[in-house]
């Protein structure tokens, strides 16, 4: 037993099976699927997951059976946990690509009978090479899913295989390989027009408006969603953030500086809207009236089918799922704008201008860590104040931007927007379509 595994044992143990779990997802790779099995069965067993803890055990007792590996495979996936999906998928596809044995001769006279078929013999590697598509993508490895597509090409179809090819070859930058394969593909049919159609806009924008790299966070963000980044992060850049925050405590003034940048790409645009939607979070509300007041235009709380309106949201995982989903169809001319948006865990509905890209926030109003005076951190107390009193404190606040490490890249107003005017023709066009990777724009993030 190696090390890693040992002191996972130790964790569920001594009662932390989320420590175990934690100690059990970085070592996987390094583990055959069998090794790992009697421990995630104990704590699938723990957590419920009565399917993971049944295909778990059944590996254990049939190691080298492709079907078992297939299925324990299957299973973490089911359950979010792609990590300990991939090494088990692997596995199952060598057993599932290699030649059928010889069937060894059969007996003759009174008590002939048919050999039994080879174990895994009943498993497509086709099925499983997608399970396994699904795992590297479930963990934005899309540069070893698309060269694993590339190398079993043979065994694709067009749709979703060869799909699936050019979605992961965008996801990891690599958009001349996108385009050619896009390029071959049949007319999509069924389920798979919508994600046809999506992919295409997504090489219609990296067309218009290329990246300049893998680190150009807000050229990558309007390829990928059709959406507007306004600002990057001043902290990190080149030590792995990006422009993105891991975890941001935010101030009034933060949220009226998105509101400014806002306003500049609404100019560079020439979108002038007629209202503010008001969603009904506090959060949400109170941001929405500041920007009404900014721009100079009514608000009203947002109906679905309001044309040429700008919906606001603080944060849409924070607001009512229903209302997110409608948002994900847009009314003519409505625009949606989410200051803080989540880029570990992101909304159902793409917005089409966001401030910054967040993994954590914590918004002015909600009760924020501060240090004592003996240098202990203690939580702070939330802000109680009415939406529209909240309003009035963004407004008063002072919008000059932090500055940072002095590390990331000058972003001032006139590049962003000279790059907004530049994505007018392709913005806002289309469904809001959820992404649900990061991209290749790669930033560090909690575990």
């Amino acid at each position: 037993m190696t090390t890693e595994l040992s002191k996972a044992w130790e964790l569920f143990e001594s009662g932390d099976p989320q420590g175990s779990m934690r100690a059990l997802l970085p070592a996987a790779e390094g583990l055959t699927s069998a090794e790992i099995a009697p421990l995630v069965a104990r704590l699938a067993e723990g957590a419920g997951f009565t399917d993971l803890a049944e295909a778990s055990a059944e590996l254990a007792a049939r190691p080298a059976e492709a079907e078992r590996l297939y299925g324990f495979g299957y299973a973490c996936v089911e359950r979010g946990l792609p990590d300990l999906a991939v090494p088990a998928l692997r596995a199952a596809l060598g057993l599932a690509l290699e030649p059928a044995p010889a069937p060894a001769p059969g007996r003759t006279g009174l008590f002939r009978r048919r050999p039994k078929a080879p174990a895994g013999t009943g498993l497509g590697p086709r099925r499983v090479l997608l399970e396994l598509v699904t795992a590297l993508e479930r963990v934005e490895r899309h540069t070893d899913a698309l060269a694993l597509l590339q190398e079993h090409d043979s065994l694709l179809a067009d749709w979703p295989d060869r799909y699936l090819a050019v979605y992961n070859a965008l996801m990891a930058g690599r958009t001349d390989t996108a385009r050619e394969v896009f390029g071959g593909l049949s007319a999509p049919e069924g389920v798979w027009a919508g994600p046809g159609r999506r992919v295409g806009r997504m090489l219609d924008r990296a067309a218009a408006l290329p990246p300049t790299g893998l680190q150009d966070l807000r050229g990558w963000h309007y390829v990928l969603t059709g959406g507007l980044l306004l600002t990057l992060s001043p902290h990190g850049f080149d030590q792995g953030m990006t422009g993105r925050w891991a975890y941001l405590q935010e101030d009034f003034g933060s949220c009226l500086h998105g509101l400014h940048r806002l306003r500049t790409v609404l100019e560079a645009t020439g979108r002038t809207p007629a209202s503010v939607g008001l969603l009904p979070d506090r959060g949400s509300r109170a941001l929405g009236l500041a920007a009404a007041r900014l721009l100079g235009v009514p608000a009203s709380p947002y109906r679905p089918g309001t044309p040429d309106a700008l919906v606001v949201a603080y944060d849409l995982t924070t607001c009512d799922p229903e209302t997110v989903a409608a948002l994900g169809e847009r009314a003519p001319g409505e625009l949606l704008f989410e200051h803080a948006t989540c880029w570990t865990e992101p909304p159902a509905a793409t917005a089409d201008v966001c401030t910054l890209l967040v993994q954590s926030v914590t918004a002015p109003w909600e009760p924020g860590l501060r240090l004592t005076e003996d240098g202990r951190a203690e939580r702070g107390e939330p802000d109680g104040r009415s939406a529209e009193e909240l309003a009035e404190a963004i407004l008063a606040a002072d919008p000059a931007p932090a500055e940072g490490d002095g590390r990331t890249p000058d972003d001032p107003d006139a590049a962003l927007a000279a790059f907004a005017a530049r994505a007018a023709g392709l913005w806002a066009d289309g469904p809001r379509d959820a992404v649900r990777s990061s991209g290749p724009v790669r930033s560090g993030r909690f575990a």
